[in-house]
Parts: C-alpha cells; sequence; structure tokens
C-alpha cells in the first residue's frame, strides 16, 4: 500500500493527496463545478466548489448538462448560491476513504448527460507508438526494436506537421512506397482524425477512486489528457482532467477491438471538477497547458512524464469541429479529450518491456489550471460496478421535484 508523507497526513491527506493539490493553482479565481453523490437525496448533484465549500446547485439546475448549456454558464454559477454540502477536503476525504462513510457525500466524476468522447493519436510521439503497437501485434517484447526502426525509417520532424497538408499528404506517400504506412499514421497526419467513444453517458468514474484496466491485459497505460466540455451547439465551455485508460496488447492485436481496449469497468477517469471558461480562463490558455503524469507502483517503481498542449499535431478546436457539427449531433453536449503525447517507453521490469500497469498503482494527473486526478489501478473486474444509468437518474430527480 501506498502511504501518504508525514507531512500529508498532517495535512489531513490520503493516497489521493491533498484538497490544495486537487484544486487549480488559482482556484480563488475558478469557477469550478462538478458532482457529488447526495446520501439524503439518494442521488448526484451538481455543485460549485467556492472558497473551499462545496455548494449544492441542485436547485437551480437538475444536471451538469443543463449548466453547462448556458448561454454563459461560468456568469451565472459565479452568482449562484446554494446549500452547504460541506467542505472541499471533507468530501475530497470521504471520497477516497476506505471505509467511506455513506451518510456524507462524496465527489463523482464531474459530467452527466454528455456523451464521453475522446481522440486519438493527436501528438506525434503518440502516433509512432500507436504504430509499433500495430506491428508488435501486441507483444510488448517486440516493441523496442520497431521502435527504432520507426523512428530512423521517418527520419522527419512530425511536430510541425500540419495533417491534411499537402507536406502531409507527400509524407504519406513517402511511407507507402516503403511499406510503413499504417491506420495510425492515417489518423495522425490525414485529413480525417480518429474520434471516438470512449465511454457511455454516466460511466465514467472520478477522483480518488479506482481506475480499472482488465485482469487478462499484460500492456497497458494511462493516458493522460485535458478534455473538453462542449455544449450541443458546439461552443467549448469548459475543461477538465481525463485519464483515457488504453490496453495496448488488446489495441495492438487489431484497431477494430479498440471498443475492448478502452471501454471497460471505471476505465474513463474525469476530473477532479470542470473550470468553466471566463475572462481568466479560455481555450487559448488550454492550448499552452502542461500536464503532468506521475505514476507509483506498489513495488516502488516511480514514473514521471509532461506533456506540453502546445506539440499537439490538431488543434484542439478543429477536433472539436470533426466531434460534432451538421454531421453529427449531441443534444446533450459531449466532453472530448484531446489525447495524450505520452510514450510509456520506460522499461519497469525487463529491459526492452518498455511500462505496464501493475494493480495499486497510484496514477496522478496534473495541471496548474486544472486541478490533479489522482486514481488507483485496480483490476476492472474489481473496480465498483457502474450501476446508476440514465433510467436511474431521471427517476431520482423525479421523485427529489428535480425535473
Amino acid at each position: 500500500m501506498i502511504r501518504p508523507s508525514p507531512d500529508e497526513l498532517a495535512a489531513g491527506a490520503g493516497w489521493f493527496g491533498t484538497a490544495a493539490e486537487a484544486l487549480p493553482d488559482d482556484a480563488a479565481d475558478s469557477v469550478l463545478i462538478g458532482r457529488i453523490w447526495d446520501p439524503l437525496a439518494g442521488g448526484p448533484s451538481p455543485v460549485v466548489v467556492r472558497d473551499g465549500e462545496v455548494i449544492d446547485l441542485s436547485a437551480e439546475f437538475p444536471t451538469v448538462r443543463d449548466i453547462c448549456e448556458l448561454p454563459e454558464p461560468a456568469a451565472v454559477v459565479a452568482g449562484l448560491d446554494g446549500p452547504r454540502a460541506g467542505a472541499f477536503r471533507d468530501v475530497l476525504a470521504n471520497t477516497g476513504a476506505a471505509d467511506r462513510d455513506r451518510t456524507r457525500p462524496w465527489l463523482l466524476a464531474p459530467v452527466d448527460l454528455q456523451a464521453l468522447k475522446a481522440a486519438g493519436v493527436t501528438f506525434a510521439v503518440s502516433m509512432i507508438e500507436r504504430v509499433i503497437e500495430e506491428q508488435a501485434r501486441g507483444d510488448m517484447a517486440l516493441a523496442a526494436d520497431i521502435r527504432a526502426r520507426m523512428v530512423a525509417g521517418l527520419g522527419a520532424d512530425l511536430h510541425d506537421l500540419s495533417p491534411g497538408s499537402e507536406e502531409a499528404a507527400r509524407l504519406k506517400d513517402l511511407l507507402v512506397a516503403e511499406g510503413v504506412w499504417s491506420q495510425y499514421l492515417e489518423v495522425g497526419i490525414g485529413p480525417d482524425a480518429e474520434i471516438f467513444t470512449k465511454g457511455q453517458i454516466l460511466s465514467a468514474v472520478g477522483t480518488a477512486v479506482p481506475v480499472g484496466v482488465l485482469a487478462v491485459s499484460t500492456w497497458n497505460n494511462p493516458e493522460p489528457e485535458v478534455a473538453l466540455v462542449v455544449q450541443s451547439s458546439g461552443r467549448i465551455v469548459g475543461a477538465t482532467l481525463g485519464n483515457d485508460v488504453n490496453l495496448r496488447d488488446v489495441e495492438g492485436r487489431s484497431a477494430l477491438l479498440l471498443g475492448r481496449a478502452k471501454d471497460n469497468n471505471a476505465s474513463c477517469a474525469l476530473g477532479p471538477l470542470v473550470r468553466l471558461f471566463d475572462e481568466g480562463f479560455d481555450l487559448e490558455r488550454v492550448r499552452g497547458l502542461s500536464v503532468r503524469l506521475d505514476i507509483e507502483g506498489v513495488d516502488g517503481f516511480r514514473l514521471e512524464a509532461v506533456s506540453e498542449m502546445a506539440r499537439m499535431s490538431r488543434d484542439p478546436e478543429a477536433l472539436v469541429r470533426q466531434l460534432i457539427g451538421p454531421h453529427h449531433q449531441y443534444p446533450d453536449g459531449a466532453v472530448l479529450m484531446l489525447g495524450t503525447m505520452f510514450a510509456p517507453i520506460q522499461d519497469r521490469d525487463h529491459p526492452g518491456e518498455g511500462f505496464t500497469h501493475k494493480a495499486g498503482d497510484v496514477v496522478r494527473i496534473g495541471s496548474s489550471a486544472l486541478g490533479t486526478l489522482v486514481n488507483r489501478v485496480r483490476h476492472a473486474e474489481d473496480c465498483a460496478p457502474w450501476d446508476f444509468g440514465v433510467r436511474d437518474l431521471m427517476g431520482n430527480l423525479a421523485r427529489r421535484g428535480l425535473l
């Protein structure tokens, strides 16, 4: 078991960290919304976190979706008040406690009725790794040799290459001639982005709870990402952090197994909160974010990495246009995870085999503007089952007189 340091214990932290770490550095100047499970109501309630307090907004807005569909969500929420659900520090601590007090609130994933979508292969480094997965057919023992040959074969700096451009088309022709073209290169530098369904509505988990990988998987990793909150109109109104957990051995066997690799119990984590766009936080700031990844294993293994959003090969706004528009509608909006540049090539157990998760790993995904999302890895089969769906939500809101 990974235990908090003495300083963390003194601050009331568990393995999931402190409330200060969970919140943005400039939390006092942020409009932060999310959801809690309210035991008294027997269901979820939208909340705003302000001045360290969790304030229930359910009397005004029954769902987070309703907040996000407002013309100016941040301006409205900033002026709202409601019943106090507790101190954020206490709600976070109860969320991650092994002996959670089910008479007191705990945090949920910060979105509800929005579709859970993700974009893949949006960074050059991760694009190369996907090609390696495909070439290795999910066998991580072959990955190191293929990686070396792939990087030498590409012989180009892909960071500045614009997908769908004439330069990208010429590179594609060259790679086809060399026999190294791949479906992952197609979505990495071709005109069409890879956008897929990460999970079903309401299936995401939040911070300070387990995140799941299938027990049969022997090669898997976290994917630390920024996720955009998008209105049904296509307008981007906020952002949060996400972990697009991936089973590399499964996807490497066949891209047609993407659903098996991506959509499993507790395999989509979002949070801790959604930061709404306002004068101090907008899409331009998202484009410049750094996303930190820290993995700490029960075996003493430690991995640290940083993803720079500025190195994305596709602009976030362009990805949203491919997600939603005249070609596809989302009446309740969507959350779009923007992809990762995390390349899990640091060896964990044996030289050349790279990284894979072990049960008990603690994964921290953080950004100064969005806080820190923390989850402990378990087998998906052992995580709490997803048992509260759309019908349950509608019934609960109706019984509470909120619909």
